[in-house]
């Protein structure tokens, strides 16, 4: 199996310390929209706007189509960054500033960016620093269909969980299961 020595760990993010103002990050996963993310997050928030669940309501529209639900858009482009700006947050603090400048419909494929706009240090809590980004998710086609600020409470290294301390142990059951008894 893998030996400490060899053992590498994937990327872990960024502590406070890690981020500087104007740095942009572009995050590396993109995620096409289903028909299934559209209505089960609608219904599941009891959105009852039937232009994202009622295809013949949503025809009748000036979009011709159903719409993605905003709330869907905003948690998906804020999922997508936490790679690069908040996998060792502590509490988000707030989302300011959303704002949609186009649509998104089932079928888009969603990217995002985030740049950094301020840090300070937290005045409560030692261990942790405030990072404020601006993030913007666009299409496939480059129109950007979301832009908002995200302010969090982010570790300090040194500080907060680390889940790279739990390793992974080969008993005996293990090994069998990939025939190294």
């Amino acid at each position: 199996m893998t030996t400490e020595s060899t053992e590498k760990v994937s990327w872990s993010g960024r502590y406070f310390e890690d981020f500087a103002v104007g740095d942009v990050y572009r995050h590396p996963l993109g995620r096409t929209v289903t028909a299934t993310d559209n209505v089960w997050t609608t219904l599941l928030t009891q959105n009852t706007m039937p232009v994202h669940f009622d295809a013949h309501y949503a025809s009748q529209t000036e979009f011709g189509r159903r719409l993605v639900d905003s709330t869907f858009t905003l948690a998906l482009v804020t999922g997508q960054s936490v790679t690069d700006v908040s996998q060792h947050v502590m509490a988000n603090l707030g989302w300011d500033k959303v704002r949609l400048p186009h649509p998104v419909f089932e079928g888009d494929t969603i990217y995002s960016q985030s740049e950094v706009l301020a840090l300070r240090e937290s005045r409560s809590r030692p261990g942790v620093g405030i990072v404020t980004v601006r993030t913007i998710g666009f299409n496939e086609r480059g129109e950007i269909v979301i832009v908002f600020e995200r302010t969090m409470m982010v570790y300090r290294r040194g500080h907060g969980p680390d889940v790279t301390a739990v390793r992974p142990v080969w008993d005996e059951q293990a090994l069998r299961a990939v025939g190294r008894s």
